[in-house]
């Protein structure tokens, strides 16, 4: 099917062809005669097979028909991509919008745009807020629906899907992997089901032993040097490019490092933008460890890639190698699961990862071994796609084959009925009027994934997740019905896990701590990811024995003891953090990444505006320090310097430098002359320029 044939605006069909998109591929010329008529869809298809397409086709329509339309993912890096797919089509007078974060905002002003793309935690959010706009969305889009398969986001997915078929009439189209039971999900949603094995580039699955590549398709293919390093070398000398996947932080950045050599062979005519890209990289204001170990791989033609890089960081790797110019990526399966980086050849190193959940080393489950595989072929690059396995020795040979490559993947499953999910979405559904009466409640968990697929309702945990609601003064009981009180409507609006407003009460009633003990609350609660504890961190314990703590410490014998230590070794960090210690000595002090650093700070700054706002209700003395903690958090920086490290522009670094040379106030910057401010280490005439212009 031609573009042209389909029916919608003559504008949207231009700008596809000017990008080139003329012809459909198979899937989407099955899925979009029913998407264009209405219809719920689920279209579960291999990576690269353009179901994307499918979605922007729909709600662009739409938007020109002046109707409004939510685009929502798992993941931010996502979102962003999504949008920049989207921007293009502004000319049409569509207007787009992103929005990620700011949990506890109302999100009024996303009325006035045609399409929001969002994650899956902005879309509850904005649901529990009431806004009014939500009522004119007529279409929404889950993207990559079998995450509802994942313990930390599924559940918000599917409870946003539940509560938008329960509030009007909505068209929803699902986006999915290949997966073994997606005709569940499609009944669930009462949606027509598109399943297809079609790729636009034929994919090759296949294991290295030895020198010689044993293809499924019954092919062998002989190189000339064995394991990761000879698979590299084949697919470079060739033109093409790799995806590596290891399971560890650690091993992505030593691959690189050790992988580096071979792909400097195969750079020529990209050694100069390479170099560019590096020394860019290390252009940013405050450069650490990882930052020049990455810069140095990049001159050679390899990166790494991991949660532990800075989004812009991971965003530079990405752009260099959708463009060619880097040859190889070495990942962690984070990046299976982002956004979109195919390549000609995808090698899969390791097959068994550590489970923080089980604490021991465990297979990687085959629909993300099969995501990974999905990466392998770059449409109109690549004739084929590769993607392999490395076997030891012939026992290995043959799991693997029967494991991975014979395999089917595995069927998904809701995570609806854990605890945590449980105890926040009930809570939001009571405090945001959605079901206030036991039958409202039974009914709105009728319409979820998790009773479509076992059949059973979670009666007796309901009636238990009541009861704690109800003990802790989150709701109370007026006859029949249950209303949240200002504490539960607090905690709501704040999109807190009920367990961590506890946390943050417990530590406000009664008390003025100090920083750290405040840092040390929030680190306490279930919302803040903390640092892992490893066997050379006994510094930690003897640190905690010179703090204060608002809330009880556990006893070194009790189960809960090492969680403790962990807390506190996060809020130790964050402590580093806004003492302005140096991002190196940090991340070698903590063995952290940049990613994990600006991500501890980011949840930091959300959870002590929540403890902010609970303290208006709990304990007002404690408004003003946690006000001034927080912006600290969100500068890294000392008291002293937080009117500078406001200005667009400065950080810590470049505000720690102003100070040091008697620029302390916007004042006596207003009186400095460009050229004097230029001089200063690390600001330049460009910074100080723009000083200039925000200082007046």
């Amino acid at each position: 099917m031609k573009i042209d044939d389909l029916q919608i605006d003559e504008r949207i069909k231009a700008i596809l062809k000017r990008q080139g998109i003329v012809e459909l591929y198979p899937p989407q010329a099955e899925a979009l005669p029913h998407v264009l008529k209405g219809k719920n869809v689920v279209l579960a298809v291999p990576t690269a097979a353009g179901k994307s397409l499918v979605a922007y086709i729909a709600i662009l329509q739409a938007a020109l028909e002046k109707r409004k339309s939510m685009y929502i993912v798992p993941l931010r890096a996502l979102a962003r991509e999504k949008y920049e797919d989207l921007l293009p089509f502004e000319e049409t007078g569509i207007k787009v919008a992103i929005s990620t974060g700011d949990l506890d905002e109302k999100g009024e002003h996303l009325g006035k745009y045609d399409i929001i793309v969002c994650t899956s935690e902005k879309a509850d959010s904005l649901i529990r807020h009431k806004a009014g706009w939500l009522n004119e969305v007529s279409i929404v889009v889950a993207d990559e629906i079998h995450l509802i398969n994942d313990a930390s986001r599924g559940p918000t997915l599917e409870i946003n899907l539940a509560k938008f078929m329960l509030m009007q009439p909505v068209q929803i189209i699902a986006l999915s992997a290949t997966i073994k039971n997606a005709h569940e999900i499609a009944e669930w949603l009462n949606a027509t089901l598109i399943e297809s094995d079609w790729r636009p580039v034929p994919l090759k699955e296949g294991v290295l032993f030895g020198r010689k590549i044993y293809f499924l398709d019954g092919g062998t293919k002989e190189i000339k040097n064995s394991r990761l390093e000879g698979l590299l070398e084949d697919v470079l000398a060739d033109g093409g490019q790799a995806l590596i996947f290891v399971n560890t932080r650690r091993s992505s950045q030593s691959t690189a490092e050790k992988l580096k050599r071979i792909t400097e062979q195969y750079i020529e005519n990209e050694r100069e933008e390479l170099k560019e890209i590096a020394q860019k990289l290390l252009s940013q204001e405050e450069i650490n460890i990882i930052a020049r170990k990455l810069s140095s791989c990049i001159e050679k033609g390899i990166a790494f890639h991991h949660a532990g890089l800075s989004s812009r960081q991971r965003s530079t790797v990405e752009k260099a190698f959708k463009k060619g110019i880097i040859k190889c990526i070495v990942a962690t399966p984070t990046l299976a699961a982002g956004v979109n980086t195919p390549a000609r050849r995808v090698i899969i190193k390791n097959l068994w990862r550590y489970s923080e959940i089980n604490g021991y080393m465990q297979p990687i489950p085959v629909l993300e071994i099969k995501q990974m595989m999905g990466r392998a072929g770059r449409p109109g690059y690549d004739e084929v796609g590769e993607a392999i396995l490395i076997a030891r020795n012939k026992i290995e040979k043959e799991r693997l084959w029967n494991e991975y490559l014979l395999a089917d993947v595995e069927p998904i499953y809701s995570k609806l009925a854990s605890e945590p999910a449980l105890r926040m979405h009930v809570l939001a559904l009571i405090a945001t009027d959605f079901a206030v009466y036991w039958d409202e409640i039974i009914d709105f968990f009728k319409k979820t994934f998790y009773v479509h697929q076992l059949g059973v309702l979670p009666e007796e945990r309901l009636w238990e997740i009541l009861d704690f609601l109800e003990r802790n003064e989150f709701i109370e009981s007026a006859g029949e019905r249950w209303k949240a009180t200002l504490f539960g409507y607090k905690t709501v609006a704040l999109y807190l896990d009920p367990l961590s407003a506890l946390k943050m009460r417990e530590a406000l009633e009664g008390k003025i701590g100090d920083n750290f003990s405040y840092l040390h609350a929030v680190c306490s609660t279930p919302d803040m990811r903390c640092l892992f504890l490893s066997s050379k961190d006994d510094w930690v314990e003897e640190e905690a024995k010179e703090r204060k703590f608002l809330l009880s410490i556990p006893s070194p014998y009790d189960a809960d003891y090492e969680f403790f230590l962990a807390e506190v070794k996060t809020a130790l960090m964050l402590e580093d953090w806004i003492e302005e210690k140096k991002e190196d000595d940090i991340i070698t002090k903590y063995q952290v990444g940049p990613g994990d650093i600006h991500g501890r700070v980011e949840t930091a700054e959300w959870l002590l505006h929540a403890m902010q706002e609970l303290a208006r209700l709990f304990n007002f003395d404690a408004v003003p320090i946690l006000a001034k903690l927080k912006m600290r958090v969100k500068y890294g920086c000392k008291e002293e310097l937080l009117n500078l490290v406001k200005l667009r522009g400065i950080g810590r670094v470049r505000a720690r430098t102003l100070y040091r040379h008697g620029f302390k106030t916007i004042s006596m910057l207003r009186k400095a002359s460009i050229e004097t401010l230029a001089k200063l280490p690390g600001i330049g005439i460009n910074i100080a320029k723009q000083i200039k212009e925000q200082v007046g």
